[in-house]
């Protein structure tokens, strides 16, 4: 009853119950398959450590199922990646709007029967975690009160470009952060997940783990311009307090939580750093609002043009190309580029292909296996396609040395995701048998990089350029279509394998700027 009145509320519902994921003792549906529904087949996305992992952390799409994880701000937020993003670029403007409106109406008509709301018991620790926050908050006062015997005794050495007592500020401060810290994380893991604060900062709805921790364990170090609460009265920061104490509580630390409510003391240090930020944020309004205007003033005229260059409203080029590369910022997606990390082995069991003595597969699951074993020129396509593999290997390895084993990279186009869709679309089987040679991957592969041009023109410089600009997108290009890939784990046909081609060169088309888009205006609002 419950899930069909949800289900009324997904758009374009055509009718059918999905069945059910539990079935015993009584069919029960999860909130996993709701949400589903509503997302569109076209998005798949990946994010977390591990495949599969216990505690439903990252999140796993594949063809708008939704396998693990739970979706947060980060999912479907205004964020670059996120489910939004893939949207707009496969199905464009009414493909997201359909999803937000569709996501809006499930999970309010979800919230009305489920309802969530938060009470003062979502704050409360139990007795084995205030016992701990106490032994935390014990330990670092112990050694602040180390510290202020070393320096009393001047036995205190100074840091490097700091006199004694910026020394001592300085260790004492990050003592009692730690304090805070161990506090905060003690009572996270003590919280269960249904409590309603966790779910708000998990979700990123609202609230984050610090204002948790302030709540339940303790609100931490006060400070006013970025140093601990200063002397007001003559030595002293109040007069409750005996000249020289440089205690932590007399400078500002409140080791009481919100829920146990703050000393008077405490109160008043609380209440001058929360003054102060008042003052700051209201200054800082100004300043930004100002600055921003300043900014798109002085962008205001430049635009991307017909030649693809950046100009002014006088026609003074600004930049060649927008961007550096041309291409729209929004078609460009963090990629894995997953031949980096592999080893030798590996990889070269994942791209090698020698017909001269072929592996099993190829001769039973493969159309054309027995054809082509020990065929000449088909065996010099695929020895000059690893070559090229493992040059491109090289090199990419030597331009993202600097980044250190880091296999994400920004490159427009989501190949993965093409090739998916391309094998939704013709139903394309993992048991199917390829009827693709050699001869009609490696050769069309190479046609469309050839056609993937950033910087127009033949003279020598124009010639390099154009390379140094698409030397990335063209390897990775080439490992996601090695004919293998495409062979062996894809197990694409011709139709499928000509539909990705066109869809990439017809995307390729539509990933520059548009002309006439205001460039200048646009990275203003961004920066602002």
């Amino acid at each position: 009853q419950q899930v069909m009145n949800v289900m009324l509320w997904v758009p374009g519902w055509d009718g059918i119950i999905p069945q059910p994921a539990i079935l015993k003792p009584r069919p029960r549906w999860t909130g996993k398959q709701i949400i589903s529904m509503v997302i569109p087949p076209e998005v798949s996305l990946k994010d977390g450590k591990e495949n599969s992992p216990l505690k439903d952390e990252g999140i796993l799409i594949q063809d708008g199922q939704l396998m693990y994880g739970l979706l947060t701000k980060k999912n479907v937020g205004a964020s670059a990646g996120g489910i939004i993003h893939i949207c707009y670029n496969e199905l464009g403007p009414e493909g997201a709007m359909a999803f937000l409106n569709g996501v809006q109406q499930t999970v309010t008509y979800w919230l009305l029967n489920t309802g969530h709301s938060i009470g003062i018991g979502d704050t409360i620790p139990d007795k084995a975690t205030i016992e701990k926050i106490q032994a935390h908050i014990d330990a670092e006062k112990s050694e602040v009160a180390r510290l202020t015997d070393m320096a009393t005794s001047n036995e205190l050495e100074a840091l490097p470009g700091m006199n004694v007592r910026d020394t001592f500020e300085n260790k004492v401060s990050m003592a009692l952060n730690a304090a805070r810290d161990k506090a905060g994380t003690t009572t996270q893991k003590s919280l269960k997940d249904s409590n309603n604060a966790v779910t708000m900062a998990s979700s990123g709805s609202k609230g984050s783990s610090i204002n948790i921790s302030q709540m339940t364990a303790l609100v931490g170090q006060q400070s006013v311009e970025g140093k601990r609460i200063p002397f007001g009265f003559k030595y002293r920061t109040l007069p409750h307090f005996t000249k020289d104490d440089y205690s932590p509580e007399a400078r500002g630390f409140v080791e009481n939580s919100y829920l146990r409510g703050l000393t008077p003391s405490e109160f008043f240090f609380h209440a001058m750093a929360g003054r102060e930020g008042l003052i700051d944020t209201a200054v800082k309004t100004a300043e930004t609002g100002y600055i921003q205007r300043r900014l798109v003033k002085a962008l205001e005229d430049l635009s991307a043009r017909y030649d693809g260059t950046i100009r002014n409203s006088l026609g003074d080029i600004v930049q060649f190309l927008y961007g550096e590369d041309g291409l729209d910022a929004m078609c460009i997606e963090k990629q894995r580029f997953g031949t980096l990390n592999m080893s030798h082995a590996e990889f070269e069991k994942k791209y090698r292909l020698d017909l001269a003595n072929p592996p099993e597969w190829f001769r039973k699951e493969y159309e054309y296996g027995n054809e082509l074993t020990g065929d000449k020129p088909s065996m010099a396509l695929l020895d000059e396609e690893w070559e090229q593999l493992q040059t491109d290997r090289q090199v990419v390895r030597k331009i993202n040395q600097i980044k250190g084993n880091e296999e994400m990279m920004q490159l427009p186009l989501n190949t993965g995701r093409i090739i998916e869709g391309a094998k939704r679309i013709f139903n394309i089987k993992a048991t199917g048998r390829s009827n693709l040679r050699p001869s009609d991957v490696i050769p069309a592969v190479q046609a469309l990089l050839d056609k993937v041009k950033i910087v127009q023109g033949s003279d020598p410089i124009s010639i390099e350029a154009d390379e140094n600009a698409t030397i990335i997108f063209k390897a990775l290009l080439r490992s996601r279509l090695a004919f293998k890939e495409v062979v062996m784990v894809h197990r694409l046909n011709k139709l499928a394998f000509h539909h990705i081609m066109g869809e990439l060169q017809s995307k390729w088309e539509r990933a520059f700027v548009s002309p006439g888009e205001m460039v200048g205006v646009l990275a203003a609002q961004s920066i602002g």
